[in-house]
């Protein structure tokens, strides 16, 4: 069974960027990091491309190489391999997970958020998780998800979407 980045978290970042890295979240890192074994930090990849607006994308070392894997095996010369290949490998960084479960998010990314320092939201979905500023969160994506789910039938199931 593969494990998947689920659930929300709200955390702190201080002066230095430092920031907690939520326990599962950590768990998830583990297991997609091939070099990893007890006593060591997981690795993971940031991505800040400019197609993520305001929001930061986190993915396992093993899940960034199936995506770097994809983008690699596209034509040379093909311009959508160009500008996948600019938006993500060329916006991403590889960063550690020290021992007291914290990473370093560097101040370009912070700045990229409006942040340098105070509450990120985590949200877990799926293959990656995003980190947010809250406030940003809570005014785009919340408040976006609270209008559609109040559009929809009282008797609404969310798993209905998944088909048959």
């Amino acid at each position: 069974m593969v494990l998947s980045f689920t659930g929300e978290h709200t955390q702190k970042v201080d002066g230095k960027g430092r920031m907690s890295i939520p326990a599962d979240f950590r768990r998830v890192l583990e297991a997609g990091d091939p070099d990893w074994a007890p006593g060591l930090n997981p690795r993971l990849y940031l991505l800040y491309g400019d197609h993520l607006k305001e929001t930061l994308h986190v993915y396992t070392m093993d899940a960034f190489a199936e995506i770097a894997d994809q983008i690699n095996g596209m034509p040379r010369g093909d311009a959508a391999r160009t500008r996948l290949s600019r938006l993500i490998l060329g916006q991403s960084i590889k960063l550690e997970v020290d021992k007291d479960g914290r990473t370093v998010m560097p101040i370009r990314q912070r700045q990229k958020l409006g942040l340098t320092e105070g509450d990120v939201y985590f949200s877990g979905v799926g293959d990656h998780f995003e980190i947010w500023k809250a406030e940003t969160y809570a005014g785009t994506v919340g408040q976006s998800m609270a209008e559609w789910l109040d559009a929809q039938p009282d008797d609404f199931d969310p798993l209905s979407l998944l088909g048959t």
